[in-house]
């Protein structure tokens, strides 16, 4: 890879007043960071919603990482709120090319979210359509979940597939294998709780970017 692999903070939480310390915290390290929107039926938890999001000025680019079971419903929210790009899972719903559709008339840049079981074919078709493939290296929904090293061999497949896509990667990230996850040729590694649950979120963050680009 030509690029450096980057370090997205993803920021995850149901309460809007520690939204706005995330991302007053997050403004001091960095300029770009994904929201994770769930909605306690694609996955347990509920989040913050795209209208918490909407109501907190930010200095920040970001993102919105849809794990909804109708994530065309947040669609015009995300695009009024000043998103630059809406994450969505391949699973959530039966006409993920509706999705994207949409999502391009209002313009906003579309990925596609991944869950750790699904097979790189039952998704490839889309990756042209689609401006990144998201990973999930953990069943999606919570802080400090456990990683799960067999997702990696799909990076691998994928990479080989479509040696131009732009692959993420999101999920049990940290310090100790960060390195080994930059080195498959990952363009973006979002990373939760190995920053914000940290004593000292920026130099997390840093140490993170540092690991991922000496890989």
């Amino acid at each position: 890879m030509n690029r450096p692999t980057r370090i997205v903070p993803a920021i995850l939480t149901d309460d809007p007043k520690t939204l706005k310390t995330m991302i007053r915290q997050a403004e001091t390290f960095t300029s770009y960071v994904q929201f994770d929107i769930m909605d306690g039926q694609f996955v347990p938890s509920h989040s913050i919603s795209c209208e918490h999001l909407a109501s907190v000025p930010k200095k920040l680019d970001w993102e919105a990482h849809l794990m909804t079971r109708r994530p065309e419903e947040q669609l015009d929210c995300l695009q009024k709120a000043g998103a630059r790009k809406m994450v969505f899972h391949f699973e959530a719903t039966p006409s993920p090319e509706a999705i994207i559709a949409q999502a391009r008339h209002l313009g906003l840049g579309v990925g596609l979210a991944i869950n750790p079981e699904t097979p790189v074919s039952a998704f490839l078709p889309l990756t042209s359509t689609v401006d990144s493939i998201l990973f999930l290296t953990v069943h999606p929904g919570f802080y400090g979940s456990q990683f799960m090293p067999e997702v990696l061999d799909k990076i691998v497949e994928l990479r080989n597939t479509r040696p131009n896509a732009d692959i993420g990667v999101d999920g049990g990230i940290k310090e100790s294998n960060v390195a080994q996850i930059a080195q498959l040729g990952v363009n973006s590694i979002y990373v939760g709780s190995a920053i914000f649950m940290q004593t000292d979120p920026a130099a997390s963050f840093r140490r993170l970017t540092e690991l991922a680009q000496g890989a």
